[in-house]
């Protein structure tokens, strides 16, 4: 079947439906480990290991995943990775060791890590040439909206139901896996075809460009990272309520979910470039005056969202760019822009951390909207268009 045969707004719906319950599942760890912990008698250490594991399988090891799906092509695994996802971090829930836990969380890690790229490669299959911003956008946009409902759901149904029947969770990504198979997503080739006319594929090492987004990714991913894991924190610590700090971050997130749309259908009108900048240009002066601001009104909150939904418009741009910079290697290059820059942008949240012992919270949230400066610079050297005889030529 020609690629044209796999466009089809069904197979988009499929695919992001998937990202809504890839992130959704993926967010079930903060959730869960409050409940572990104490179930299992394990120290803070144990619990700061668990999140490491789970952040390097399903975060770091993206790229990775990314170049194997690129040089096999492997779409028939696009059926099994919401399943075991949802299978494993539910598991997770009722482990009854921490050698157990431990496997689960891993396990659940590299099927969401498996999922992205490989979705990602398969949406710009799916999509048409015209509108492959747009439909980034809603698959980015629905992962935002099932990290956004996660939480209240676990805790909802642990309290309801009891974390002994977890598993029932799970059910959903077995029926996503399921209409991925009836509608054929793993019959699509991912593998491309050998094209006399064009010049050897470039590899992601020597492509400059992807590099300097990869790089710029991950200085936008380091407010992205440290403002929602820091912002009830700092909130409470002023003397407002937790339920005032769980509204605010709701309000950050749902920003985010909306601007990832937006940013994907303004890009396919001025450019994936232009779209990053201005969106860049426009987090910096909304979360400077959020973070600055005197007391909580409604102005603070119009700025916190305006601030997660430009922040987060830059990313439906970045993969699609991705591909464009290295056609050949779609899910690698997705993997950088959706795992390796977010493990980057992680690190600075790290750092931010380290600030806050020193400097105070406050400040060490206004230091990690620094970086978006430079992440604006590095945008601008990237040309907006590259041939494949110039890409060809501009490598390291």
């Amino acid at each position: 079947m020609s690629k044209s045969g796999y466009v089809s707004k069904l197979n988009v719906f499929l695919l992001s439906l998937g990202h809504f319950f890839s992130d959704f599942y993926h967010t079930f760890l903060p959730a869960l480990l409050p409940v572990v912990t104490v179930k299992l008698g394990l120290t803070l250490s144990a619990a700061g290991s668990l999140i490491m594991v789970f952040f390097v399988t399903s975060s770091i090891s993206q790229p990775i995943l990314g170049y194997f799906i690129d040089k096999h092509g492997w779409s028939w695994l696009i059926i099994w990775t919401i399943p075991i996802s949802g299978l494993f971090i539910c598991l997770a829930g009722i482990a009854p060791t921490f050698a157990f836990l431990t496997v689960c969380i891993a396990l659940a890690g590299l099927s969401l890590a498996l999922f992205h790229p490989l979705a990602s490669a398969l949406l710009s299959k799916v999509s048409r040439e015209d509108s492959k911003g747009t439909t980034m956008a809603w698959f980015i946009g629905s992962g935002n909206v099932g990290v956004a409902v996660a939480p209240a759901a676990v805790f909802a149904f642990m309290y309801y139901a009891g974390i002994e029947h977890m598993l029932w969770l799970s059910l959903p990504g077995v029926i996503v896996g399921a209409a991925f198979y009836l509608a054929g997503l793993h019959h699509i080739p991912l593998r491309k075809t050998a094209d006399p006319e064009t010049t050897a594929p470039i590899q992601w090492y020597k492509s400059i460009n992807l590099l300097k987004l990869n790089l710029v990714m991950g200085l936008r991913s380091w407010p992205q990272v440290a403002i929602p894991n820091f912002l009830a924190l700092w909130l409470t610590g002023q003397g407002h309520s937790a339920a005032l700090a769980g509204g605010m971050l709701t309000v950050f997130l749902a920003g985010g979910a909306i601007g990832s749309v937006l940013g994907g259908f303004i890009s396919d009108r001025i450019g994936r470039k232009i779209c990053i900048i201005f969106s860049l240009a426009l987090t910096l002066p909304s979360l400077y005056l959020f973070l600055t601001a005197s007391s909580i009104s409604l102005l603070t909150y119009l700025l916190l969202f305006l601030g997660g939904a430009s922040l987060q418009a830059t990313l439906p741009s970045s993969i699609v760019w991705a591909q464009e910079l290295l056609p050949a290697n779609a899910a690698m290059a997705s993997g950088m822009m959706l795992g390796l820059s977010f493990g980057l942008g992680g690190l600075g949240a790290a750092l931010t951390g380290v600030m806050a012992d020193f400097a105070g919270l406050q400040t060490a949230l206004l230091w990690s909207l620094a970086p978006l400066l430079l992440g604006i610079l590095i945008t601008w050297s990237i040309p907006s268009r590259v041939s494949r005889q110039t890409a060809a030529i501009k490598t390291i």
